[in-house]
């Protein structure tokens, strides 16, 4: 079991004010938070409103990758939680963290309890199918890292502008740690507008990347860009 002062939570944030509220109200009070924000909202206006205690804002313009780290340098607990604002943790998710003592990473799907649902349901599926195949397919929006072995993997490619958390779990597998998959581990998504610019788009994006990534493969020239994945939202 992971308890609570073990644990920190770190979310990289960029103009999230409208997710902030419903994210802030679904963690505990007493865990520590870690945000890495590069907005030019009032998200950490909102942040420091809501949540003034056990909550360290950090306001840096970069990329999602080297936010993640950045959150990993502050924090001092033994355990990190990388997460997303736009999702929100149910009742009871905070309970059920219970890695096994050689178990370096742990994490689970997102879900949605209002639009998209078969979709993130069919993606949840694909993750444990992976996992059984010995290829973790871990989430940046939902996954518990022991902080001893992202360091000794050399933490996160700060260059890469997407699938950052899938390319660290497996060089954190590769190296010999113990990965799970818990399919019962959900958060739940709150914001769909990426979904909403083409689900297939989406997948086969992240498809094909984390083939050519995986089974190094994928060409320099390419690894450091984002085909197109960061383009502004509507």
């Amino acid at each position: 079991m992971i308890h609570m002062q073990d644990l920190t939570i770190i979310v990289p944030t960029k103009n999230e004010s409208d997710n902030m509220s419903a994210f802030l109200s679904s963690i505990p009070e007493d865990v520590a938070l870690v945000v890495v924000d590069a907005s030019d909202d009032d998200t950490c206006e909102k942040i420091n409103r809501l949540r003034p205690h056990h909550t360290v804002i950090i306001n840096e313009a970069c990329n999602i990758s080297a936010a993640r780290q950045i959150g990993a340098n502050v924090a001092q607990t033994p355990w990190l939680l990388f997460t997303d604002a736009d999702v929100i943790f149910p009742d009871g998710y905070f309970d059920c963290f219970n890695p096994a003592d050689d178990e370096a990473v742990l994490y689970g799907p997102k879900r949605s309890a209002h639009a998209y649902v078969a979709y993130y349901d069919m993606i949840a599926k694909g993750q444990g199918l992976s996992h059984l195949a010995g290829i973790p397919a871990a989430t940046g929006s939902n996954m518990v890292v022991r902080k001893d072995a992202l360091k000794a993997v050399g933490g996160f490619d700060v260059n890469l502008p997407c699938n950052e958390d899938s390319e660290l779990v497996w060089r954190i597998a590769r190296a010999g740690y113990k990965t799970r998959f818990d399919p019962h581990l959900s958060v739940y998504a709150t914001d769909h507008r990426r979904l909403e610019g083409g689900c297939a788009s989406k997948t086969l994006h992240s498809l094909a990347r984390c083939f050519l990534l995986y089974f190094d493969l994928m060409p320099a020239r390419w690894r450091y860009k984002d085909w197109g994945y960061w383009r502004p939202q509507e």
